[in-house]
């Protein structure tokens, strides 16, 4: 009888531990059961926390999950980065990024982002451009290759950050272009842009959604194929004899650590694709020149691998 007792209790503490566990399962299908804290690698107030609490205001529409945004700013995200290691791969840490962040990493950190971390939703893919001051003598682009010429490589060029996307775009624009320049990096988009209204500097590199709303601001150019139906009269670089630039691009979205179980991920793209169609979203980021997208891990990771190797090679790596 002892014995029947105590086989009983071993196969009732399994399937206990199965339940629980179920390879994972019995968990994850539960997730979330606690608030997922989103690190933000710009400052509250930065474009990235605006588009961190937009989706977490879109996605409260398609989960009762509780997200806290977190700003841990620093190194151009790579202080983010290092603490999104330091936690658990359990889901309960996501982290938004940006294509700045592997220029980032490339230059400055021994990390390897594909290596740490999985991608698991890219959602927006921006044109780089260049942004002159209306208050100026020097708005179009002809006026700065102009204007470079005559200061040979004095002209200041003003945006976020050293080594970051924006400064290697530019260093990319002015060899193409065959003139030079001087990277002036601020702390922030939002300061450089202030700066280029100051006049301490004569362009500032950038999205053109960044302009919207913006008269003092116009696109001198932008890194596409294509003119952008939102901005029909900024041309782009090829049409302006620049080539090789036509796909200097920023991409956003989020990343999880490594490790981080499929039914967590699949929990995650099943949010983000209802966030990618929802209306608000649409409405609030097609205006100003975004593609719209999301790709899944994949996808993306692939994506992250190409960016890091060519700025590996960027930097002579």
């Amino acid at each position: 009888m002892k014995k029947l007792v105590i086989a009983v209790l071993l196969v009732a503490m399994l399937s206990v531990s199965l339940f629980a566990n179920g390879n994972g399962e019995g968990a994850e299908a539960s997730f979330p059961t606690k608030p997922i804290h989103l690190i933000v690698y710009t400052g509250a107030g930065g474009a990235g926390d605006i588009l961190s609490r937009k989706f977490v205001d879109i996605a409260s529409k398609y989960t009762d999950a509780t997200f806290v945004v977190e700003n841990k700013a620093g190194a151009g995200g790579i202080v983010a980065m290092e603490y999104v290691k330091s936690i658990p791969a359990d889901g309960y840490t996501l982290m938004y990024v940006t294509k700045s962040n592997i220029s980032k990493i490339a230059g400055a950190s021994e990390m390897n982002p594909t290596e740490e971390f999985d991608w698991i939703a890219m959602m927006q893919i921006d044109p780089e451009c260049v942004i002159t001051n209306n208050k100026t003598d020097i708005v179009t682009w002809e006026q700065v290759v102009a204007d470079a010429k005559a200061k040979d490589g004095k002209q200041l060029w003003l945006g976020p950050a050293a080594g970051g996307l924006d400064n290697v775009t530019a260093e990319r624009i002015w060899k193409a272009a065959g003139i030079k320049a001087t990277w002036v990096p601020f702390a922030s988009g939002g300061k450089a842009k202030a700066a280029l209204l100051g006049k301490q500097g004569v362009t500032y590199t950038g999205n053109p959604g960044e302009i919207i709303g913006k008269p003092d601001f116009s696109v001198a150019a932008v890194c596409l194929d294509e003119r952008l139906p939102q901005f029909p009269d900024v041309p782009t670089f090829k049409e302006l004899g620049v080539l090789g630039v036509e796909n200097e691009i920023i991409w956003r979205g989020f990343a999880v650590k490594k490790g981080t179980t499929d039914a967590v991920i699949a929990w995650y793209d099943d949010l983000f694709e209802k966030v990618s169609k929802d209306e608000d979203w649409i409405a609030t980021y097609a205006p100003k020149g975004n593609k719209l997208v999301h790709y899944t891990k994949d996808k993306f990771n692939k994506i992250v691998a190409e960016d890091y190797k060519g700025y590996l090679e960027a930097f002579g790596k």
